[in-house]
């Protein structure tokens, strides 16, 4: 019997990684599009798991016609998250006209599916949640914008094409090898962590293996064609909820301080000012302050409806894998 080949992009990330290496452990024939510059530092890691690296780079068209041709679906994961000193020109290219032109490779391809990875930032602060797919639609920065305007890209090309295009829109990533909530980890448990504001907004977490569960479901079932879903983790808890579970967890005192929001917005909003025309990273920035004051619960029924999508990793398990994963690699 024939293996269904998969094409993955951003395997070299760590959402993209995971969905390559579990599709080909669930013995998919698994292409990754590595740009040239990567290919390197993690051609020897894909292949270890089965993976054909093919270089690309996103913006070319020419290699994005190689690595599509033969397909059977693509999981379209790469994306330019939040850089300093890039034009709103360069994350368009990437987040949005990248992807109508992957998808068009694909139909060329011959593949049935394109399964393309958004996220609910563009929804931005969640007022009434838990939000569904069908919430008020507002992006808060140019990667939120430039990511709904790549959902709009990909469902015009899949109507042009005829290929069946699915949206998803993951919740906060998280597990071992994650770097983006790493410091809300590292800062728990080593007793550092100090929450702007009351700590009563909502944070919805999607553990990888759940996420990669979920992608894998929208590739192959057929209710998926052409719809959009939500992918989270089965609970939702506040900010000072999870803080305080991270820290039983971590078995270290739950930390309390709370400060104001408002001085460190500002200092993030002068920082960029300062920062962006010189191409540095800030120290502090304005949308990470939003991680404190923006609500994000989600509501994933249409998933669990019709895919039968169902997350099978608790919040508290999920944390100690993960906890478990940056103590043996000492990144804690």
């Amino acid at each position: 019997m024939r293996r269904t080949v998969a094409l993955v992009t951003g395997a070299t990330g760590f959402t993209g990684g995971h969905v390559a290496r579990g599709l080909a452990a669930r013995g998919y024939d698994v292409r990754a599009l590595v740009r040239p510059k990567k290919v390197s530092d993690t051609s020897d890691t894909l292949r270890r798991s089965g993976i054909t690296v093919v270089p690309g780079d996103l913006r070319d068209r020419g290699a994005l016609a190689d690595a599509a041709a033969g397909v059977d679906v693509v999981y379209h994961i790469a994306a330019i998250y939040r850089q300093a000193g890039l034009s709103t020109e360069t994350y368009r290219a990437v987040n949005a006209t990248a992807v109508g032109d992957l998808i068009e490779a694909a139909a060329r391809g011959g593949a049935r599916r394109v399964v393309h990875c958004s996220t609910v930032g563009v929804h931005g602060d969640v007022e009434g949640p838990p939000a569904n797919e069908d919430a008020p639609l507002k992006p808060g920065d140019v990667y939120q914008e430039t990511k709904l305007e790549g959902e709009r890209v990909a469902r015009e090309a899949g109507a042009r094409t005829g290929v069946g295009v699915t949206i998803v829109r993951p919740t906060g990533i998280y597990g071992p090898g994650d770097r983006r909530l790493l410091r809300l980890f590292r800062g728990v448990a080593r007793r550092r962590w100090v929450t702007l504001g009351r700590g009563e907004i909502y944070y919805h977490l999607t553990y990888i293996d759940d996420l990669v569960e979920g992608f894998r479901l929208c590739g192959e079932h057929s209710a998926a064609a052409n719809r959009t879903y939500i992918l989270a983790g089965g609970e939702v808890t506040t900010l000072n909820a999870l803080v305080a579970l991270i820290a039983d967890v971590a078995a270290v005192r739950a930390p309390r301080l709370h400060l104001p929001v408002w001085p460190f917005w500002i200092a993030g909003a002068a920082c960029e000012a300062l920062c962006a025309p010189l191409g540095i990273e800030p120290p502090i920035y304005r949308r990470r302050v939003d991680f404190f004051t923006k609500s994000r619960a989600f509501d994933i029924a249409r998933a669990r409806r019709e895919l039968g999508y169902a997350p099978q990793i608790g919040l508290r398990e999920g944390i100690a894998r993960t906890l478990t994963w940056y103590r043996d690699h000492e990144w804690i």
